[in-house]
């Protein structure tokens, strides 16, 4: 029996921006504006047009701003709940402090990109290969500012490696900040302690023999594009205003 399409997702939106200053002093890097509406309620609708419905917000740096506009999600089909960090956990640590939310297999989302990825197609990848975590992957031409990920034939991650310089790049393929995350891998992640999963988690599942694969996002333009617009400083931010139009499910 094919494993059942996941309905929950965690968006990690607490991060500060600090390399968008000062549009992010007194917005928070998610809630800046893109064709008319924040960034983050592109990404949620992505999901909930992909049947992803339950989401769990992690939230910082001006939260309120966030919490006010998305409210309960109702709004948007969804039914969105928050996690305050006080304290910044990390990516992995902002999941595990919410460990009980989740019901099964769920999906990681970094809330401040924008993405066409095929959830479905990610998923089912995730799902033939039996893999513990899946990371959606993007060819990036300048991959200094990224995750780059080495697979095999096979698409089973065997080399990770965070923001190289360029004598470092072994592969212009980097982490598009989409993961398939099975409820396993939340044991492996520490309580109440900072953790992120490109410096942590990765390494971890992959020195420990744990199926770690990376799904590569088509560019093929004869079929629908899976694009990724990351947003990193103000010029990423232009360039999305200026590409971005609201995709179909895939």
């Amino acid at each position: 029996m094919p494993a059942a399409f996941p309905a929950q997702a965690m968006i990690l939106a607490a991060g500060k921006g600090t390399r968008l200053k000062p549009l992010t002093d007194d917005t928070p890097k998610c809630m800046l504006p893109i064709a008319g509406k924040p960034l983050l309620e592109h990404t949620i609708a992505h999901l909930r047009r992909c049947g992803v419905a339950n989401l769990m917000i992690n939230v910082h740096h001006l939260s309120q701003t966030l919490m006010d506009y998305f409210g309960d999600g109702s709004r948007l089909g969804v039914k969105i709940s928050y996690s305050q960090e006080n304290t910044l956990l990390g990516t992995a640590g902002g999941v595990k402090n919410v460990a009980a939310f989740f019901k099964g297999t769920f999906f990681v989302v970094y809330g401040d990109n924008l993405s066409t990825c095929s959830l479905k197609k990610l998923h089912k990848f995730h799902a033939d290969k039996n893999s513990m975590l899946t990371v959606a992957l993007h060819y990036r031409e300048d991959p200094t500012q990224s995750g780059i990920v080495e697979t095999d034939e096979e698409g089973r991650i065997i080399r990770f490696f965070e923001k190289p310089a360029p004598a470092q790049i072994f592969s212009r393929w980097v982490s598009a900040g989409i993961l398939v995350v099975e409820p396993q891998v939340l044991d492996l992640i520490p309580q109440n302690a900072a953790c992120d999963f490109a410096r942590d988690i990765f390494p971890n599942l992959l020195n420990g023999g744990y199926p770690l694969y990376g799904y590569r996002m088509s560019s093929d333009s004869a079929a629908l594009k899976e694009e990724l617009w990351w947003i990193d400083n103000p010029a990423d931010l232009e360039r999305a205003r200026r590409e971005w139009s609201s995709p179909q499910a895939v």
